[in-house]
């Protein structure tokens, strides 16, 4: 299932992507500090993707640092135990949809609006596994992202 075009319980959505993380960080002796908290509460805030210096900005207004390593640092941290993902086209980040489950994000981004919904996809096992396998290649990670059209956009296209 797609997140980020349909409506959706946005705060039981955040409060959940938060439990989740404070449990996966609990259960791994891992350091949820209030910055890394903070990062990962605006990313799931709106559903959009930030930049590092836009996250930078917001923890700068809130006095919790003001120097760029301190946003990519607690980034860098999310994104390594799998709560945010970066989105490439865009060199954003955003929070993860589905929290603590294993999976590989494949993204679908407006180009007319920058909403982006995230997915799951099984890339080791459709047609892109196949050539690695027969390539003798050991697929680590990948990195899916579509452009067009959310439901929104093409709405007022079509008006």
């Amino acid at each position: 299932m797609a997140v980020g075009f349909e409506p959706h319980d946005h705060v039981c959505c955040i409060d959940d992507a938060l439990s989740i993380a404070e449990q996966r960080c609990n259960a791994n002796r891992l350091q949820l500090t209030p910055v890394r908290r903070r990062v990962l509460e605006i990313l799931l805030q709106e559903h959009v993707a930030l930049g590092a210096y836009d996250i930078l900005e917001r923890l700068r207004l809130e006095g919790l640092g003001s120097q760029p390593p301190v946003a990519y640092r607690a980034l860098d941290f999310l994104v390594t135990n799998g709560f945010v993902h970066k989105v490439e086209r865009l060199n954003a980040f955003i929070a993860c949809s589905h929290p603590g489950q294993a999976h590989s994000p494949a993204f679908m981004i407006c180009r007319r609006c920058e909403t982006i919904a995230e997915t799951r996809s099984m890339p080791a096992r459709g047609a892109l596994g196949a050539a690695a396998r027969t390539a003798g290649f050991s697929i680590e990670r990948t990195v899916v992202e579509a452009e067009g059209l959310c439901p929104a956009c093409q709405n007022t296209a079509n008006e």
